[in-house]
Formats: C-alpha cells, structure tokens, sequence
C-alpha cells in the first residue's frame, strides 16, 4: 500500500496576546496545511499576500478561497477545516481572535 505525501506545516508567530485578543502571523509555503483545525473564537483573516487558499472541510468537501493584500473577511466560532496553500508562492496572512466579547462603551464624541 502506498503512503499518502505528507504536506509541509504552516508556520504561526505570535503577535498579540492578552485577555480579548490574539493576533497570529501565519506563513505557507507552497502546498502547506496547517491541519485539520476548529475555531473556537470569532475570528477575522487579513491577507498580507495574495495567493489561493483551498479550504478542506471534515466532510470531505473542499472550497477555494483567491486572497488580496489587505481584503479581510470574518469568520464565526465554529469553523472546522485544513488550510493549505494551492499557490506557488509563500501565502501570507494575520489572524486575529477574538477571546471574549467586547464591552459596551460609549461613543466619544
């Protein structure tokens, strides 16, 4: 029986931390995952680089997502897939998490 190839590991720096927010760098080369992963945290995704994203969800199923510096996008708790880089180039984003809910403050004027 053949073995499946495994794919290179995304790498993750750690930018910010505190109680409200995490905000990690991730690096792909091309053709790495990060692995099969859920978001525990509503999350939102700023792509530092352009690249193409393919989405492999637990189903089996899978989405591609074209990513533009700078175009960011939301995402819900909940969240189940792997992530890898379809590029042929380094793929590039900053994930910031947010831990808890924000608290009502009032508008300054």
């Amino acid at each position: 029986m053949a073995e499946t190839p495994t794919r290179p590991t995304a790498t993750s720096l750690p930018h910010v931390g505190n109680d409200r927010t995490r905000v990690t760098e991730w690096r792909f080369a091309p053709g790495a995952e990060t692995g099969f992963h859920i978001h525990g945290y509503d999350y939102v995704i700023v792509p530092v680089t352009r690249g193409r994203m393919r989405l492999e969800m637990p189903d089996g199923t899978a989405a591609v997502a074209e990513l533009e510096p700078g175009r960011s996008y939301f995402r819900p708790a909940g969240a189940s897939h792997n992530v890898v880089n379809e590029g042929g180039s380094e793929l590039i984003f900053v994930e910031v998490e947010f831990l808890e809910p924000a608290k009502a403050v009032e508008p300054r004027h």
